[in-house]
């Protein structure tokens, strides 16, 4: 039976963490991890569920993640077999846990319930507080009876596709399977936490050339960007291809440009500043459109979009790389989908993932159907895709938009800062990490990597 939550409600033991933490920096073997006691409860980030109305009533911009998002010690539930415990030394903030944190657009208690409802070990997740983060790197320090590819010590990243491989419809596609679920967002115990539970089968080797924050912000981002650009789920670029990316100085949007590039594909990045844009340049992409110097105006009023400054956009493309793109790479949803639809070359895929701006989305469907266009919907990726993904990573050949590092304590305040869009690239959080620049084993990978280009989304900040 999973373990009982109040029964392993006691504090945790600060000396057992310390040990833990002190091992895990040493660099100390998996046998010797293995004899350190872990705590029955955890320090971790959540949201509690008679919380979830209180922003009942404000717009979605006045809702205050600070104001939700609680640290507190959490009890650390049972392994199941196929799960291992990660230490978790970094994580990240992606845009799930702002919505999860203003309860927004559902409460996630919802999708915690639900997976309650479908057996024993479900059950552990159906909690009054929900631990959320979709991200993490860390090492392993207890295995499930059932887990063969992974041992204690192993560094490991996290991708946060959770997927039970009982469903036959997981195994030709896990992301079409009925009861595919995004880890820390629709299920507990996610990464902003010290102690992670996580499946076998979302494990991935740790890059040995970045520190604890570099790879931890990259799973879910890279994984997204390499579905919908490169794998044959999305819209592959080919060579020669030009890619249209949305907020393209932003996590996702960083990764799509290094994707289109090491395709052979021409990026054309959308972003909202001449700094934003000078960075992107220190990315490789060369073809930035700055919405901040063209000031346009896609929607007159909340009810009407205009078509003429569609026009304008399709048109500055063109003067940069000489015809209309072959792919969008769309992810604000409501505020540009109506251009995106338009300015797509005949023929061409719009492939979308999110709509940060809003998800009630309007277009004109002629540009559509009349030019043979296609609008492709993606969501993260399998586990081949986020393998392959995190090899990229691996390999140097794609590098981390990490721009801060903030502590698990002000996780509030990360948040705050992604849901108002005021970063670059993304924001890493120190979970046990005691400091930044920790986890390098591959000192010589990473100069070969570069360190200039390792730190591109950093060079502003000092």
């Amino acid at each position: 039976m999973p373990w009982n939550d109040e029964a392993g409600s006691r504090p945790t033991s600060l000396a057992q963490m310390s040990e833990l933490l002190e091992a895990v920096v040493a660099g100390a073997s998996g046998e010797a991890l293995a004899e350190i006691p872990l705590p029955r409860s955890t320090r971790a980030v959540f949201v509690r569920r008679e919380d979830q109305d209180m922003f009942e009533g404000l717009d979605s911009r006045d809702k205050d993640p600070r104001k939700s998002l609680r640290v507190d010690e959490v009890a650390v539930p049972e392994l199941a077999p196929d799960e291992v415990y990660v230490a978790v030394m970094a994580s990240s903030i992606n845009f799930n846990t702002v919505w999860t944190s203003i309860f927004e657009p559902l409460p996630t208690f919802g999708f915690l319930d639900r997976l309650g409802s479908e057996s024993i070990w479900g059950r552990r997740h159906a909690l009054d507080y929900h631990v959320v983060g979709s991200d993490a790197a860390g090492v392993v320090v207890r295995v499930g009876s059932l887990v063969r590819n992974w041992k204690v010590g192993d560094e490991v990243t996290v991708h946060c596709n959770y997927v039970d491989d009982q469903d036959p419809s997981s195994h030709d596609d896990s992301m079409l399977a009925s009861n595919q679920r995004i880890w820390g967002f629709e299920t507990n115990f996610g990464g902003l936490a010290d102690i992670a539970v996580v499946k076998a089968n979302q494990l991935m080797p740790k890059p040995t050339h970045l520190t604890w924050e570099e790879a931890a912000v990259n799973a879910l981002c890279n994984s997204t960007a390499y579905r919908m650009l490169v794998s044959r789920n999305g819209a592959p670029v080919r060579e020669g291809d030009k890619v249209l990316i949305w907020g393209a100085s932003g996590g996702l949007g960083a990764f799509a440009v290094q994707h289109v590039l090491n395709a052979g594909g021409v990026p054309v990045g959308v972003v909202s500043s001449s700094s934003k844009a000078a960075l992107l340049k220190r990315l490789g992409c060369e073809n930035v459109i700055n919405r901040e110097e063209k000031q346009y105006h896609f929607w007159q009023d909340e009810h009407t979009q205009d078509e003429s400054e569609w026009r304008r956009l399709g048109k500055d493309i063109r003067s940069l790389v000489g015809s209309d793109p072959d792919i969008v790479f769309e992810h604000p949803g409501r505020s540009t989908m109506g251009a995106s639809v338009f300015v797509a070359k005949r023929g061409g895929t719009i492939v979308t993932c999110a709509a940060t701006s809003g998800y009630m989305i309007e277009y004109d469907n002629r540009h559509l159907w009349m030019r043979l266009k296609t609008i492709k919907g993606s969501h993260f990726s399998n586990y081949r895709e986020a393998w392959s993904a995190n090899q990229a990573i691996v390999d140097g050949r794609v590098v981390p938009p990490l721009s801060a590092v903030f502590p698990l304590e002000e996780t509030g305040e990360a948040a705050f800062e992604v849901q108002h869009n005021r970063h670059e690239g993304k924001i890493g959080i120190l979970c046990l990490a005691p400091r930044e620049g920790l986890g390098v084993s591959d000192p010589a990978l990473r100069a070969a990597v570069g360190e200039d280009r390792l730190t591109i989304f950093r060079h502003d900040k000092g």
